[in-house]
């Protein structure tokens, strides 16, 4: 623990201070999903300390509280809780519960001891944060709710009208840092398939977290990516599958809030930023997910189902444009089964948040997904099977504040989501004789079986390299294991034992 000294009223964040909005006052303004801004314009710098959002309260509070250690000059605290999302989140109410209810000896999500906030919201500070700190923090400032800008701007005044000695003095406690390990791997361009989309979003992690690139972010930190990821969930339940216990970043209830944000119109409002939802149905004039239904009803293989949120105005006007910004409907028949036609579901995101993010992200994407198929069934005579939901995260990462999360996750999962893994490859199986004195491969079709092409030589080299170039999107382990096979073929081909050969099985040598 240290001390700090900042001249008296000017307040000094020691935590995300690029986020944050700084003045001269003793109010401190919470806006949960209101953007800051709303606030600061009807304000003058000396009626506030700082004005800072809180979206989440898992990662954001134990910031929150460490920069009010570290400016007791700070005496008043306002916390705006305002939209559907501040109730969903729950964070300001997490914030409040801190103030009235206390914290208590536990341990956070990923099992650490820590101080919990004593709320029926799961919120965290460091246990580094000395006890004796955190009640004095407590005990001296003076708190207050509001559910509307005009309340806020209200409120921040009346504290403001008021003048108080700092209640402490400024404290810092050290923050534990972690930095990843990262192997060398491909920078652009990769390819990740699950049926569920807890297995999806595991996998997704792991791979970030073993070859991410380490970079630093405009919100005072750092996060781990990887460009151009391609997710894929092939077989997701209607009704959304979670895993027991619950390891995902969000459970049902919350998905339940957040859909209405994918689906729903929502009347623009003071302060909030937009939803999905206002994006797709009102922001450019016109309801894009009726434009969609309507356009595959009439015509059920157009390649023209198109949904974009993305507004020209965005990249100089918006301080936060959409993360997801385009959406793409298509109707196809599958390989296996030609007769039955089913809709996929691919969307873009320019930025994405893979580890707190992507989960109810896809979630609702799903839904919309659903809705989309469903509507179509009703208003024609087509028949749809859900099909794949792709994402393209163009900058699929994980903020540094999420890294020990991270790798807790791959150490609880990811080796028993490797281990159930599915041997099904889509580009077909291989069947490997030795015969006449050569090595003859077959390549088959998946599900029917039916023979699409034949190798045959003497080296297994020759062969592995003719099946690569043929079939390029060959599943990783499934090439191992080719190669692996076609070696044992050429040992038994020079031993002058062809018949000792049988796949899948050990060269009998005796």
């Amino acid at each position: 623990m240290t001390a700090t000294n900042p001249t008296q009223n000017c307040y000094r964040p020691i935590h995300k201070p690029n986020q944050l909005l700084s003045g001269t006052g003793q109010v401190a303004v919470v806006t949960g999903w209101t953007v800051k801004q709303a606030i600061a314009k009807h304000l003058h710098q000396d009626e506030y300390a700082v004005i800072g959002q809180l979206y989440s309260p898992t990662r954001g509070i134990n910031l929150l509280i460490r920069n009010l250690l570290a400016n007791p000059h700070v005496c008043f605290l306002v916390v705006l809780n305002a939209t559907k999302e501040d109730k969903n989140a729950g964070a300001g109410k997490c914030l409040l519960d801190f103030f009235e209810q206390g914290f208590q000896e536990g341990k956070s999500d990923i099992g650490k001891p820590c101080w919990a906030i004593c709320s029926e919201i799961p919120g965290y500070i460091d246990i580094e944060v000395d006890r004796n700190a955190l009640e004095q923090l407590r005990q001296s400032l003076a708190v207050k709710e509001v559910f509307s800008i005009h309340d806020a701007i209200v409120e921040t005044r009346n504290f403001a009208s008021l003048t108080k000695q700092p209640w402490g003095t400024p404290l810092d406690f050290p923050l534990a840092s972690v930095m990843p390990t990262v192997l060398p791997g491909n920078l652009y361009g990769h390819r990740i398939e699950g049926k569920t989309i807890a297995e999806t979003w595991v996998k997704i992690i792991q791979q970030i977290k073993t070859t991410g690139t380490i970079r630093p972010t405009n919100y005072d930190g750092q996060w781990q990516e990887l460009i151009d990821l391609m997710a894929i969930v092939t077989d997701e339940p209607e009704d959304f599958y979670f895993p027991e216990p619950n390891y995902l970043p969000c459970d049902r209830a919350f998905i339940q809030q957040y859909i209405s944000q994918v689906l729903d119109d929502a009347p623009r409002q003071e302060g909030v930023k937009y939803t999905y939802g206002q994006r797709l149905r009102s922001h450019f004039g016109l309801d894009q997910i009726e434009q969609v239904i309507n356009k595959l009803v009439a015509d059920i293989d157009s390649a023209r189902a198109v949904m974009s949120l993305w507004d020209v105005q965005d990249g100089e006007a918006n301080n936060s444009p959409p993360c997801l910004n385009h959406i793409w409907v298509r109707v196809a028949a599958g390989f296996q089964n030609p007769s039955v036609r089913e809709l996929s579901l691919t969307a873009t995101f320019r930025s994405n948040d893979m580890f707190s993010a992507w989960v109810a992200n896809v979630m609702g994407l799903r839904a919309l997904q659903q809705h989309i198929r469903d509507e179509i069934e009703i208003r024609s005579q087509h028949k749809l099977k859900l099909g794949a939901l792709i994402t393209i995260s163009q900058s699929a990462h994980i903020y540094d504040d999420c890294w020990e999360n991270a790798e807790l996750l791959i150490q609880s999962q990811y080796s028993k989501i490797f281990a159930a893994r599915d041997y099904a490859d889509p580009a077909g199986s291989f069947v490997i004789n030795v015969q006449d004195n050569q090595i003859f491969v077959e390549h088959m079709t998946p599900g029917s079986g039916e023979v699409v092409n034949c190798y045959f030589g003497r080296s297994a080299m020759q062969i592995y390299r003719q099946i690569a170039a043929d079939c390029p999107s060959l599943q990783v382990e499934h090439a191992m294991y080719l190669g692996s096979e076609l070696q044992k073929a050429e040992m038994a081909l020079s031993m002058k034992k062809g018949d000792i050969y049988q796949q899948d099985k050990p060269l009998k040598l005796n």
